[in-house]
């Protein structure tokens, strides 16, 4: 138990730079009180992994983390983090003017039909 009730959590948060191939990684502390923090789970690395699951997912939903960054921040490749987004019902941030830019790509390399 914390000091006065509260219990600190470390968790990743985000990628602050990539050099030579190797993620930088920060941690944040958060403080709780202890009777709050064991409802984000049961291990400090349970509510650690749960707090940066549901921190990774509020960014990309508000359009801050693309999905290569919140595949970073979890530590998971392109497919685990579509299934990731996919098992927590995370819409796809994918908009009309994506479309459309992927369509004028796809005219160029394949030529227009």
């Amino acid at each position: 138990m914390g000091l006065h009730g509260f219990a600190s959590l470390w968790y990743r948060l985000f990628v602050v730079r990539q050099r030579a191939n190797c993620l930088i990684m920060v941690e944040i502390t958060i403080k709780l009180p202890d009777m709050l923090a064991r409802t984000f789970g049961a291990t400090p690395e349970a509510r650690s992994q749960r707090l940066t699951e549901d921190a990774a997912i509020e960014e990309y939903r508000a359009g801050r983390l693309s999905q290569r960054q919140v595949g970073e921040m979890l530590g998971l490749d392109y497919w685990q983090t579509e299934r990731f987004l996919t098992e927590r019902n995370v819409s796809l941030n994918y908009s009309l003017g994506d479309l459309q830019a992927d369509r004028a790509t796809l005219d160029a390399v394949l030529g227009s039909p």
